[in-house]
């Protein structure tokens, strides 16, 4: 599994990203945790970005909790808090289910819900396989066709999704395989697997975080998460879609420290603010 570090010696903050993304979501987010003395860590799950993957691997989710399990142990970091955002979510959740010892807190952005998480997107994505299915087959650029409205959709406004960082996103998916892959990674997402997995018994303290223009993540979803877990509490960003680290990287990573730093700072702040966090919206 690729990571990637941000700082040294700081309290130790686990980035975990979805569908369709890789480590280099969290490029703007982890340098301003490490500035804050946390150590930021970006992983690429298994078969995402650079990490690797073998095409007889499992990429579901409880498999993708286990490779982080491991990646964690190799790095020597018994217990860090773990932020993931859409799959990278429920990959967190379930680590704090089957590990309890190894998350000391959890922050979920834009996590869909357990009974459907591949969500309308991705099987969105999985239909447009037959409408494209000459340029799947023959092109290099094939899984163009399939993640670049996947990736329009997920932000609300369009210059933080141009064309130059559709193309970044899409380079681990270049060449006649890459859309196959991409593919079996959203094949591989099943909600049978979690039928175990149940945010009452998750007792991590937690913050639930959407983006107030979601298209996927509504708002029913996020407060019904926030509301199953024990120690839940819910934020929203305002005026931003899904890929909340794309859009307001300032505003995640100062949620991100408060929530870390037992949310003390969140009470110095001014009436209004202190009424927003974890409020509804």
């Amino acid at each position: 599994m690729h990571v990637e570090r941000f700082g040294f010696g700081g309290t130790p903050v686990v980035l975990l990203h979805g569908f369709g993304t890789s480590a280099f979501l969290w490029r703007h987010v982890a340098p301003m945790l490490a500035v804050r003395q946390m150590t930021a860590y970006a992983v690429d799950l298994f078969g995402y970005g650079e990490s690797d993957r073998p095409f007889d691997a499992d990429f579901g989710v409880r498999a993708q909790a286990d490779y982080l399990d491991r990646a964690l142990t190799a790095l020597q970091l018994p217990t860090v808090t773990v932020v993931g955002l859409d799959i990278g979510a429920i990959v967190a959740m379930t680590l704090a289910t089957v590990r309890r010892d190894r998350v000391a807190k959890l922050v979920l952005i834009g996590a869909p819900p357990l009974g459907d998480i591949q969500g309308p997107a991705i099987r969105e994505l999985q239909r447009d396989t037959a409408k494209h299915a000459l340029r799947l087959s023959r092109g290099l650029f094939g899984a163009s066709s399939l993640l670049t409205p996947f990736l329009e959709e997920s932000v609300d406004a369009p210059r933080h999704m141009p064309a130059v960082l559709i193309g970044r996103y899409l380079a681990p998916y270049l060449g006649r395989d890459g859309a196959n892959h991409l593919l079996a990674l959203a094949g591989a997402l099943e909600e049978e697997e979690l039928e175990e997995l149940s945010p009452p018994g998750i007792r991590q303290e937690t913050l639930v975080v959407r983006g107030t223009r979601d298209r996927w993540c509504t708002k029913a979803i996020a407060e019904n998460l926030a509301d199953q877990l024990p120690s839940g509490r819910y934020e929203t960003v305002d005026e931003v879609g899904h890929l909340v680290p794309e859009e307001a990287p300032e505003v995640l990573a100062e949620l991100v420290w408060r929530f870390v730093h037992g949310g003390s700072a969140a009470r110095e702040r001014s009436p209004d603010a202190a009424r927003n966090f974890g409020g509804r919206s």
